[in-house]
């Protein structure tokens, strides 16, 4: 395990896609992430965890089925357990995640994005 602090502008800047989280530590037994998304994910809900988004750069829209959510740079949300949602960027947005290890980030294998350690 490294001692050195994982810069986040500098892990971001080795990748272009989108939707597509890169792990850049860990947090006891959860993957910290950087992602960038731009448009529509696919609607999903996590029935056993939370769901962490924090905005780094961009505006991103977290539509539920009750009601949206806007966050800006340095704001955050959890989507609770059990709830419905689709997180939607106009533009670019930058994200830090935080999951379970192993945790698929729709909820199921077979619609999960994968995630690379960077």
């Amino acid at each position: 395990m490294s001692h050195r602090p994982a810069n986040l502008s500098e892990k971001l800047s080795t990748f272009s896609e989108y939707w597509s989280p890169k792990i850049v530590s860990h947090y006891n037994d959860n993957d910290v992430m950087v992602v960038k998304v731009k448009g529509a994910f696919q609607w999903h809900q996590h029935d056993d965890t939370d769901d962490f988004f924090l905005v780094l750069k961009g505006t991103l829209r977290i539509e539920m089925r009750d009601g949206d959510v806007t966050l800006q740079p340095g704001e955050l949300f959890v989507v609770p357990k059990g709830v419905e949602h689709r997180p939607v960027a106009e533009e670019e947005v930058h994200l830090l995640l935080i999951e379970p290890k192993g945790l698929p980030n729709t909820g199921d294998e077979a619609t999960a994005a994968t995630k690379v350690a960077i």
